[in-house]
């Protein structure tokens, strides 16, 4: 097959051939119409009735809190130290060993004191613990 070289009267072809678009839309119709009513079919079932029941009241997580004092406190009820806090939530954690902890802190709070909180809370045997922040 040999190629002739293309002179200047004759111009490229820039049209974009849309005979073969056209047939795999219509091809793609056909599909859909044939499929659509497929889908509309259903099984009908008779679902069984329950009797109404109310749901099991969840324990709170406990709100652990440090202001930008260093004032830690648990359930808004100030302590004075960290044995303290750590009492608290051991005694916390006897009533429910699958307890939580929401912790919020001041953005102030140095971290050392935060980290001696955290450190405290791990050493009573807590394992959830949850950071609470504000969204801006």
């Amino acid at each position: 097959m040999a190629f002739k070289p293309q002179s200047e009267s004759e111009s490229a072809l820039s049209e974009i051939n849309v005979t073969p678009l056209v047939d795999v839309m219509l091809v793609l119709v056909i599909i859909l119409l044939v499929t659509a009513p497929l889908l509309t079919q259903s099984v009908h079932v008779t679902l069984p009735k329950t009797a109404q029941t109310t749901p099991d009241v969840k324990e709170q997580p406990l709100q652990l809190g440090i202001d930008a004092q260093g004032v830690i406190t648990v359930n808004k009820i100030p302590m004075a130290d960290l044995p303290a806090l750590e009492f608290a939530l051991q005694t916390e954690l006897q009533k429910n060993p699958e307890i939580g902890v929401h912790l919020y802190a001041d953005k102030a709070v140095v971290y050392e004191k935060l980290a001696a909180v955290m450190a405290t809370v791990q050493h009573t045997g807590i394992t959830k613990l949850a950071f609470v922040t504000l969204e801006n």
